[in-house]
């Protein structure tokens, strides 16, 4: 059995039509009920006209009941009306008090339907008032003034008690309909205010971000005008971060981020605040800043604060931070040149050894000019081939002899200078180049290397360094596999160089590269082991062929023995994990002597050669070859 709620507590503004509903059902019995009461006392036509009024109601509630909403609404008005009018008709005309249950049907149907169903009843109300009118004026009807009775004052009751039902019906509707109108402007004021949140805010760390960090800039630094103080803005990028998330994951990356906020944060003054700018990046905006002492005390907390030990995911771990400042109005009065300035400020602290802090100086912008206009001239160079490989022999440690070479890439200038790649790659890397480039670079590497053993040197291979730079677009193993192909050069003897950096990666993309890169044949070999983290479980899932060992660990052997244990480890690690080893920059006899008494397999480094052009390494393969030996 359904049982209908007359008075719900809550209104669905998307429910109106089962409102209705019950409103029409309500309406009915509650009029019927009037009825009722009316038909005992009832005599004659009267009689008749309540009982098919009454039958009328049963039925328009029955249509409702069964969800015929619009149907039974058009019923029970219309019966009503008709009812109304029959009474008024076989009694005292257009003075008959059931003229006054007129009312109560036009506020039904305000009640109960749109424009469409109050039109139709406001009509037909106004149509048989005007036709009952003219009735009784052309004597059609003869009016019938009742005689005062109870019975009269039993109806009057029943309209009063019907339409005031009907009223207040309609006044509770309209107050659960504006307190439910609240109810959701509140919602919407609510979600209004958690989206403004969420566009000013950082969701990681809850940290104001950029758009909040400029409104906040402007307010402070309006602030300081008036004080006459100054406004510093200090840009601070996190010393490496990256290997945090690429030993740890990025959730744990995350959670770092979070609680280094979180002590800055609660560190800062009433003056100063936290922003977000991006990555492992923040800005401190301090105002009201008297001397540059109190920004240099600023900083120091800053380096302190970034270098503290945070525990994530039971592991322990340490980053420092370098910190670049700019000063309003000295530097500028707008947010976004202060940073950039400021961003400028924290590369030139990076480039001074990181964890420190440096002030912006006007000198740094000619150096950002210098490499925009670096970039400029590296586009066409690149588009003219006008770069050149160089290339730097491998040593059999146990045989003497060239094993395979290094390609290294140098940009010749007309002046006779030659820039080198650590200016000019990251450059390559940042405006799109570098594919071109080394795809260029592994062309010219592998037709050399074939050529080589064209003129008798079938052993000779052929090393490349890889960009991570290179695996973006995922074209990487088609570039690979069309320079071995152009150049007719065996796979086995093209050795690519990766850096740990690379294989640490978590991006699937790269790692699927490279297994596609080792279907072909192509060996692999791990750069400047040691100077990373040196995860041991890339080079036990990653199975690569050499291990070469940084320079720094080589060029103080045989005269500090500080580095000894190290290399030994390292050199221990790749023997039980089947692969050769590599010294790189072995620059003396005694460095030579003792990483081949240590059991390195390869030497490399200016002992032998510095990287030269192609003739000159020619030079030296010929003046090894057994022909020239003799």
């Amino acid at each position: 059995m359904q049982v209908i709620n007359l008075f719900p507590s809550t209104v669905n503004i998307t429910d109106l039509l089962s409102i209705r509903r019950q409103r029409v059902i309500q309406i009915s019995v509650v009029t019927g009920c009037g009825l009722f009461a009316s038909l005992l006392a009832a005599r004659g036509i009267t009689f008749d006209i309540f009982l098919v009024g009454i039958l009328s109601l049963l039925l328009s509630a029955v249509l409702a009941y069964k969800r015929y909403v619009a149907t039974s609404s058009y019923l029970l008005l219309s019966a009503m009306s008709s009812m109304l009018f029959a009474l008024s008709a076989t009694g005292a005309g257009v003075f008959d008090i059931a003229m006054l249950g007129y009312p109560g049907v036009i506020i039904f149907a305000a009640l109960l339907g749109g424009v469409a169903l109050f039109g139709t009843v406001l009509s037909l109300v106004l149509l048989q008032c005007i036709g009952l009118t003219w009735l009784i004026m052309h004597g059609v009807v003869a009016p019938h003034p009742p005689v005062l009775s109870w019975s009269h004052l039993l109806f009057v009751i029943v309209i009063f008690v019907v339409t005031g039902f009907s009223v207040f019906v309609l006044v509770q509707d309209i107050r659960r309909l504006m307190a439910s109108l609240q109810r959701e402007y509140t919602k919407v004021e609510q979600n209004r205010a958690h989206i403004q949140h969420l566009a000013h805010h950082d969701p990681l760390t809850n940290l104001p971000n950029r758009v909040m960090g400029e409104r906040l800039f402007n307010e402070k630094l309006r602030e300081s005008e008036e004080s006459g103080l100054q406004l510093a803005v200090l840009f601070i990028d996190l010393d490496n971060f990256k290997p945090v998330n690429d030993a740890l994951g990025h959730a744990a990356g995350d959670r770092f981020l979070q609680k280094i906020s979180q002590t800055i944060t609660d560190n800062l003054t009433a003056n100063e605040c936290l922003i977000r700018f991006g990555g492992d990046e923040f800005i401190v905006l301090a105002a009201q800043i008297k001397t540059r002492s109190q920004i240099e005390n600023l900083c120091q907390n800053l380096i302190q604060w970034c270098s503290s030990e945070f525990e994530v995911l039971q592991t322990k771990i340490v980053v420092s931070g370098s910190i670049g400042v700019a000063q309003a109005p000295y530097d500028g009065v707008k947010f976004k040149q202060l940073c950039r300035k400021a961003d400028i400020a924290m590369y030139e602290a990076k480039r001074n050894g990181r964890n420190r802090f440096e002030f912006y100086d006007v000198r740094f912008d000619e150096e950002s000019d210098e490499k925009f206009s670096l970039i400029q001239r590296l586009r066409p160079a690149v588009q003219a081939n006008a770069l050149a490989v160089y290339y730097q022999p491998l040593i059999d440690l146990k045989t003497g002899n060239i094993c395979a070479l290094e390609a290294l890439l140098r940009w010749p200038q007309e002046d006779g200078s030659m820039i080198f790649p650590d200016r000019f790659i990251p450059l390559a890397e940042s405006s799109g180049l570098i594919d071109t480039l080394g795809a260029w670079v592994l062309n010219q590497a592998c037709m050399f290397c074939a050529k080589q053993q064209q003129n008798g040197n079938s052993e000779l291979s052929i090393a490349v360094n890889l960009s991570f730079a290179q695996f973006k677009d995922g074209n990487l193993p088609q570039i690979v596999k069309g320079a071995l192909e152009t150049s007719q050069l065996a796979p086995e003897h093209l050795e690519l160089e990766l850096t740990e950096s690379i294989l640490a990666d978590d991006n699937g993309n790269v790692i699927q590269q490279l297994e596609q890169i080792k279907s072909l044949g192509v060996t692999f070999a791990i750069d400047d082991f040691g100077t990373g983290y040196s995860n041991l479980n890339y080079l036990r899932t990653f199975s690569a062929q050499k291990l070469k060992i940084d320079r720094i660990f080589i060029n103080t052997l045989g005269f500090d023995e500080k580095d000894v244990p190290l290399v030994t480890a390292i050199i221990s690690i790749a023997e039980s994990l089947g692969m050769a080893t590599v010294a790189e920059g072995i620059e003396n006899e005694a460095a030579l002597k003792k990483i081949t008494e240590m059991g390195c397999d390869i030497g490399q480094g200016y002992y032998w050669s510095k990287p030269v052009p192609a003739e000159q390494i020619e030079r030296l393969i010929e003046a090894q070859s057994p022909t020239n030996q003799r």
